[in-house]
């Protein structure tokens, strides 16, 4: 319990900056909403000389930003990239500190196992992540309340809404497991960028296509946030796929830290 304490009061201050910098974005993208559906109609006739491949791989679809839902939907794809290099960030972080600040003889001196440390270190990020969406859901909730000019469906805003942090929990797993493979971390920033926009490059790559399999290859892309509107609720194949490689990648992050040499 002390060690969860001490991790969750050492992330206190990224913590608080990422969830203010995510709310602050979301802020401004909602507060452009009531000027952009003045000029709903001329962003439209844009649209349509896009070639329609280039359409799906920016998400921008013609017709869809008229209403708060859809408006959101495409707005949500940039706060989830935030939300993913917060999350890849921590978790790269979190262990690969007591490596690169030379404090991991000091730690296993302590009456803790290898497992009990990456137990308190994930509680603590899931926490932190827990806290930034909390505070993100109340704020979506109220800033389209404020700039709605019609009713929307509350349920699935607030859908879209709770799949950033199922998303920010696939790229925690991520960063946690390549804390423990890659033998010495300098830069916790590069690896978080380089990992994330990997990814979301390859999102975007298979939404040129109708092939669903090519999803699997983007976390980005198992959550989408038009599927969820436009096919009322998440596809549960997904959600398992999720799941499945959440666990996976803890579980192996679990085993590499065990067999890890943290003097090196």
């Amino acid at each position: 319990m002390n060690m969860f304490l001490y991790e969750l009061r050492a992330s206190r201050k990224s913590t608080i900056v990422w969830t203010i910098s995510l709310v602050s974005v979301l802020v401004l993208f909602m507060s452009l909403f009531p000027s952009f559906l003045k000029d709903v109609d001329e962003v439209n006739k844009l649209l349509e000389g896009f070639p329609e491949p280039v359409r799906k791989a920016l998400g921008l679809e013609i017709g869809s930003h008229g209403s708060l839902l859809g408006y959101y939907s495409y707005s949500f794809t940039y706060l989830a990239l935030a939300g993913a290099i917060q999350a890849m960030n921590l978790g790269t972080n979190i262990l690969s500190k007591e490596v690169r600040e030379k404090t991991a003889d000091f730690l296993l001196t302590k009456p803790v196992t290898r497992t009990q440390i990456v137990k308190a270190k994930l509680l603590a990020a899931v926490t932190s992540l827990l806290i930034t969406n909390l505070v993100f859901l109340g704020a979506a909730g109220l800033t389209a309340t404020m700039v709605k000019t019609e009713a929307y469906d509350a349920k699935v805003f607030y859908m879209i809404s709770i799949t950033l942090f199922f998303i920010q929990l696939i790229f925690l797993a991520f960063g946690l497991l390549a804390s423990v493979i890659i033998p010495r971390i300098k830069s916790v920033l590069a690896v978080s960028l380089g990992t994330v926009f990997a990814f979301f490059l390859i999102g975007m790559l298979a939404s040129t296509g109708e092939d669903e399999v090519k999803r699997l290859f983007s976390p980005f892309k198992y959550f989408e946030a038009k599927k969820v509107m436009y096919g009322g609720g998440l596809d549960g194949m997904f959600v398992g796929v999720s799941f499945a490689l959440i666990i996976g990648l803890i579980l192996l992050t679990f085993i590499g830290f065990k067999k890890r040499d943290l003097f090196v």
